[in-house]
């Protein structure tokens, strides 16, 4: 034979094969652990209602509905006003109901007026029923943060601003909020001494 004529050398063709044949198989594995990472959330569904009873359909689709649910709750908000038999006042709301939206703010009056021939202090105390809506009954302004005067025959709307809380429990559909007004003693008396006239000494007799 001649010696032109070399063995071939098999390493030469299964080198490049082996690399193909690693490079396929990296792919083969990353879809499989793809395939079974995204097989976990209905076989985490599946042990969920089978093994432990739980349902978990629809939670993430329900969220936006639920949220979106109390701004268009509709509430209904009475009024009351009480006088303590102290007071010589007339009082009561100048609207004894108003349907409100949960979440928004809205304003009332109450009407007050001195029945008495003096000024006269009084302190308004809030009340709201049932008594676990009152937790969610929010009062931005409201003449009960500080004491009244009324003088001799005045007539006064007191405003009152306020806001129901969207987390307002669903089965609480009609909000009352009632006032007592009593006459603050202090204050009214330390008003009806500075309005006292001012007892100066006597005035001098002129000469004779």
């Amino acid at each position: 034979m001649s010696d032109d004529m070399q063995p071939t050398d098999a390493r030469t063709d299964t080198r490049p094969k082996s690399k193909t044949f690693g490079i396929g198989k990296l792919v083969g594995i990353s879809v499989v652990a793809f395939a079974f990472t995204f097989s976990l959330v209905p076989l985490y569904r599946i042990a969920c209602e089978k093994v432990f009873g739980i349902r978990l359909e629809n939670s993430a689709v329900a969220a936006p509905a639920t949220s979106a649910t109390p701004a268009e709750r509709w509430v209904t908000v009475e009024f009351d006003a009480t006088v303590n038999s102290r007071l010589p006042w007339s009082f009561r709301p100048n609207e004894t109901r108003m349907r409100v939206r949960v979440g928004e703010q809205y304003e009332t009056t109450y009407y007050a007026h001195n029945d008495s021939t003096a000024p006269v202090v009084g302190s308004a105390t809030p009340s709201v029923a049932p008594a676990r809506a009152s937790g969610f009954f929010q009062k931005t302004e409201c003449f009960c943060f500080t004491a009244q005067t009324l003088e001799a025959g005045e007539t006064r709307d007191m405003p009152v601003r306020f806001i129901i809380d969207p987390s307002l429990p669903k089965d609480v559909n009609t909000v009352t909020l009632s006032y007592t007004f009593f006459k603050n003693d202090v204050l009214t008396s330390r008003l009806t001494a500075h309005a006292a006239p001012a007892r100066g000494n006597p005035g001098v007799a002129a000469a004779p």
